[in-house]
């Protein structure tokens, strides 16, 4: 049986003044090796179950664990570094740093992991921007960019760091239907290759693609 990553224990969101709570008593389990789809349509409290599931967003109650470690424990700073070392993430608008090429997005985050060498993570992040096929743009500001591109190089800087789990929020959300299916595409070869990822989207062809 496949090892639970992540598993959330009658977790509850409530926003104050609000009359209902956005989560109310969920429970879930994520497993090493797949591909988990939440779906839903807008408004129903996906992106608010992915934030709270990566500890992005406090909990109201219940509980999250990643391998057995609650993030409700833990403090901002170590928060802050499992996530870093643990997490990667993906949205649906990139935000990507408009002054950096993508290239540059995507080495940064690996320049900010302690131990590592500066010319390990660049050949990663070159690695990484010709796996997800944007090598010819990757001296390209994001301005510069396709949508596609930029998206691409988006996934490539959340897995510089070989996250445990890759949180996708509508990743194709503001892409085109050839744009969107590259993205799935690559998203799904990483999860053939053991990546294990969580995906919130409304795109039923999107959603097809998860285990």
């Amino acid at each position: 049986m496949s090892e639970a990553l992540l598993t959330a224990k009658e977790i509850v969101k409530t926003y104050p003044g609000a009359q209902e709570p956005v989560l109310n008593r969920i429970s879930a389990e994520i497993y090493l090796g797949d591909f988990t789809i939440i779906m839903g349509p807008s408004g129903a409290g996906k992106s608010t179950l992915l934030y709270a599931l990566s500890g992005l967003d406090a909990l109201s109650s219940g509980k999250v664990l990643y391998r057995d470690q609650e993030l409700g424990t833990l403090s901002e700073k170590k928060l802050a570094e499992l996530r870093s070392k643990e997490f990667g993430f993906v949205f649906q608008q990139t935000h990507l740093v408009s002054n950096l090429t993508l290239f540059e997005n995507v080495a940064v985050a690996g320049y900010l992991e302690k131990g590592r060498s500066e010319k390990a993570v660049n050949e990663r992040a070159e690695s990484l921007l010709a796996q997800m096929h944007v090598e010819k743009a990757k001296d390209r500001l994001p301005s510069q960019a396709s949508g596609g591109e930029a998206q691409r190089a988006a996934i490539a800087r959340a897995m510089i760091n070989r996250p445990g789990l890759l949180f996708a929020d509508e990743p194709t959300g503001a892409l085109n239907r050839k744009n969107s299916e590259e993205v799935m595409n690559l998203l799904t070869a990483l999860n053939q290759e053991g990546q294990s990822i969580l995906m919130v989207t409304h795109d039923v062809k999107a959603a097809i693609r998860g285990t």
